[in-house]
């Protein structure tokens, strides 16, 4: 337990540290989502945005009019977190699995510090670990906790699986953070429907070996997942050809999709400083935030 705490307490330090020192002023509203309910209609001016028209009561022919909304007062963030083997790649301590719990971890802390609801759903192709949606440093150091403490009873992934227990939990809309490697089939059509309902923020994990694998010649390569060894020859073009083009497919197909869905993207390589990343993202959500409420 000593272990575990002090492992805790490193990783508490880092992320008081990245919020104080690099992050201030760009947290302020990143986690309040839209921030925005609707509220009322009224007449159009010069200057409102175009996008607000209220289409259907312009149509009746008395005038154009905008929608006008009012700021959610308080904000639910909710952490969707894939727990599976598929995340374990990498040297230890730096595998795609510790960078989703370390990212989980620091915006956690910082959803609590700007009063927000936060909670966690860990999931493989079962549930994993859920922690209800509550307020407060200490319900932070609780999901920390649980993060780090966690070991999921089974190594496979199933991503629709995830969102689709995650939609029951939520009814109300929410900020949701889903961090995965996204290595799955047939989920784009939950993912749809949890965009049309939520505030989607999509990270995408991935370990550079999934793309460039050294060559090696023949080796045994272990399948976590599905506990299988095969053996492959690195060395082939083909082979390495095949890895990078589904590498890049599935990269490709998540970012076009979360553009055409108004869902924020953002990919994260095991090992790199994803600070700078996260300044960029909280820097857009918050422009694109101030252009909505003109």
């Amino acid at each position: 337990m000593k272990e575990i705490l002090k492992r805790l307490r490193k990783y508490e330090i880092r992320v008081r540290k990245a919020i104080n020192s690099q992050m201030q002023g760009d947290f302020h509203s990143i986690f309040k989502g839209s921030g925005l309910e609707f509220d009322d209609v009224r007449t159009y001016q010069y200057g409102d945005d175009v996008r607000t028209i209220d289409w259907n009561v312009t149509a009746k022919g008395h005038g154009t009019f905008v929608k006008t909304f009012i700021e959610e007062k308080e904000q639910t963030v909710f952490f969707l977190l894939d727990v599976s083997a598929s995340q374990e790649i990498g040297p230890a301590g730096r595998q795609k699995i510790d960078l989703g719990k370390e990212i989980t971890a620091l915006l956690s802390i910082s959803a609590v510090k700007e009063s927000s609801q936060v909670g966690l759903f860990c999931f493989s192709d079962q549930k994993e670990r859920y922690i209800k949606p509550g307020k407060g440093l200490r319900h932070s150091y609780e999901i920390v906790s649980a993060i780090f403490n966690l070991k999921p009873n089974s190594k496979k992934t199933n991503i629709d699986y995830g969102i689709k227990y995650a939609l029951e939990l939520l009814k109300r809309r929410s900020v949701i953070f889903l961090i995965s490697d996204f290595v799955d089939e047939n989920y784009m059509h939950s993912l749809k429907g949890m965009a049309r309902k939520h505030d989607l923020i999509v990270i995408q994990l991935f370990e550079k070996r999934e793309s460039k694998m050294p060559g090696l010649g023949i080796i045994p390569l272990y399948e976590k997942e599905s506990g299988k060894t095969l053996w492959v020859n690195t060395s082939s073009s083909d082979f390495r050809n095949v890895m990078e083009r589904t590498h890049q497919k599935n990269s490709s197909e998540l970012e076009k999709f979360c553009r055409r869905n108004d869902v924020n993207y953002l990919a994260i390589e095991a090992g790199e400083d994803y600070v700078p990343k996260l300044i960029k993202l909280f820097r857009h959500r918050n422009l694109k935030s101030a252009q909505r409420a003109r």
